[in-house]
């Protein structure tokens, strides 16, 4: 998130181990995360999550799923990202772009994360998950988004469910007038 790493770049000059994290209070971390959105629960949630990385985990942060979603405010997306970038484990992260993005290019057929998550795992070489999930959010950001699609930049466009839907229409039209 372009927003995090810019509020994470300063606030980690300064913060940068669950010890010294640990020296703030919540309104104090609050505003220095303000921008982000939703600060209060993160403030809480950082501090929380600081603590228990300091007592149960002897100051590191953990490097297995399990115990990373263990941490306060860490769910499976949070938990697969830093298991895959800070760790190189192999995980795919199913944020709303990759959600999206995996569901009109016909990758997963899902209603939810986990399911499509699931479903990427079994298409997707484990090797390359943390990578396609990177690609995937790149275009999704970039092309595949969710009000304004650049379809027409789009190179994978004949992928699309929304090209598909619209392709069965039109034949459906040009069935109906014959």
């Amino acid at each position: 998130d372009e927003r995090v790493n810019k509020v994470t770049e300063v606030l980690f000059q300064k913060y940068n181990t669950p010890q010294k994290m640990l020296t703030l209070d919540k309104e104090t971390l609050g505003k220095m995360i303000y921008s982000c959105g939703l600060y209060n629960a993160k403030a809480e949630h950082i501090l929380s999550a600081s603590k228990d990385i300091v007592e149960k985990f002897g100051g590191k942060v953990p490097s297995d799923l399990k115990n990373l979603q263990s941490l306060s405010g860490v769910g499976r997306k949070t938990a697969n990202v830093v298991y895959s970038v800070a760790f190189g484990g192999d995980a795919i992260a199913v944020d709303t772009h990759v959600f999206r993005v995996s569901n009109r290019i016909g990758l997963a057929k899902a209603k939810d994360v986990l399911t499509t998550e699931k479903q990427l795992m079994d298409i997707i070489d484990k090797h390359v998950w943390s990578k396609a999930h990177h690609y995937l959010i790149w275009h999704g950001r970039k092309i595949c988004t969710a009000q304004s699609p650049k379809c027409d930049v789009c190179p994978i466009e004949s992928l699309c469910e929304k090209n598909n839907l619209k392709t069965k229409c039109d034949n459906k039209v040009k069935a109906d007038k014959k």
